[in-house]
């Protein structure tokens, strides 16, 4: 088995340079570096797929700029939102003992987003 991930697009082979990912509540699709890991609701694609990459009307799409060097974690807002929806892809498992007073920081869920109270508060 090869250790090189391949473009997601049907009967295309080349090697996949760039992970697009959706957020469907925002309408908006994700274009970024190659994912470490390979997610299930996430897809692989070539630097030909990737280049030609459209959204449906009504839809953004976000181009995430690809590094030349090793990945590197960012604090650039768009990063860390194409990070967020590869979580939220993640399959979630339950957490034990906690309650809505078990973490007084937490404000609320929308989506696969958390709204986050500011420690002054």
């Amino acid at each position: 088995m090869s250790s090189v991930r391949r473009c997601s697009r049907t009967a295309c082979g080349r090697p996949a340079v760039a992970t697009l990912t959706y957020v469907y509540a925002d309408s908006t699709a994700v274009l970024g570096p190659l994912a470490t890991y390979a997610e299930p609701h996430c897809y692989d694609l070539c630097a030909e797929h990737a280049e030609r990459l459209t959204a449906p009307r009504g839809w953004e799409v976000v181009r995430l700029a690809a590094e030349a060097g090793p990945l590197r974690r960012s604090s650039d807002d768009l990063e860390a939102l194409a990070n967020a929806v590869r979580e939220a892809a993640r399959p979630q498992t339950p957490r034990q003992g906690r309650g809505p007073e078990a973490d007084s920081t937490e404000g609320g869920r929308r989506g696969h987003l958390r709204v986050l109270r500011s420690p002054d508060n």
